[in-house]
């Protein structure tokens, strides 16, 4: 299914845009602003719906308006959009997933963001994706399987966009919040990692990706380790091992 040119909007009456959900745009506007503002550039995935990613990009990097700034956006839609995501993401970028609650790749995406430090924006319908699998999820409440061939997933980007720019406006906004207090003790919190790379057999480090970059960790006391695994890491040691379910659909 792919979204039409002949754009399907919501009947007379109703309000596609909804208290709840527009409290969710203001926030990812926000969160959003500000990491355009500190450099970031967005990548934008949907495996289901292609040209939703395209014109995401399009609407960031386009500035139709006299006096907006061309934002920097780039559409994934290669066939593994994890992998691409992967290699084209960097500490403080976004990436921003149009798709329903259960396509795996976008899941995936998800759950490995906080190791690439980027926040993620998640846009859909129907049924949601579990709490916290996203920054920031802008969602229509609507089981209707027509909802990504209409207007309603165009509007909240539209939306997404004009209110980035809404926040650009005021300078005093873009201020990023003070980060929460970490461990008294060792200066370090509980953080997500990838594995780069397996160590060898004899070796009790492996390199990890991590939000503040590259670095070894101490996996001595984890059975096994190999490359694209997820730890929980703290003062330097891989905690645990956060295994990815064995069934796609729960990835």
């Amino acid at each position: 299914m792919t979204p039409t040119t002949q754009q399907q909007n919501p009947p007379i009456g109703e309000n596609p845009i909804g208290e709840e959900l527009a409290a969710d745009l203001a926030t990812a506007a926000l969160g959003l602003a500000r990491r355009f503002h500190a450099g970031a550039t967005l990548w934008v995935v949907s495996p289901q719906w292609e040209p939703h990613a395209h014109h995401v990009a399009v609407e960031f990097v386009h500035p139709v308006i006299m006096g907006k700034r061309a934002l920097p956006a780039v559409s994934l839609v290669e066939p593994d959009p994890v992998a691409q995501c992967r290699v084209a993401t960097r500490p403080g970028d976004v990436i921003l997933a149009v798709a329903a609650a259960d396509e795996p790749d976008v899941l995936d995406i998800a759950r490995r963001a906080a190791a690439w430090g980027t926040d993620t924006i998640w846009i859909g319908a129907g049924p949601r994706p579990p709490a916290g699998a996203a920054t920031h999820v802008l969602w229509v409440d609507s089981n209707d399987p027509m909802v990504p061939a209409t207007g309603r997933f165009v509007l909240l980007y539209h939306l997404l966009w004009e209110l980035t720019h809404v926040v650009f406006e005021h300078p005093g906004l873009l201020a990023e919040d003070q980060p929460d207090a970490v461990c008294v003790t060792c200066g370090d919190e509980g953080r997500l990692a990838e594995v780069i790379a397996s160590p060898g057999a004899a070796a009790t480090t492996a390199l990890v990706r991590t939000a503040g970059g590259e670095e070894h960790v101490d996996v001595s006391i984890l059975e096994s380790v190999a490359a694209h695994d997820l730890l929980v890491v703290h003062g330097g040691v891989a905690l645990t091992r956060l295994d990815v379910p064995a069934d796609p659909a729960e990835r």
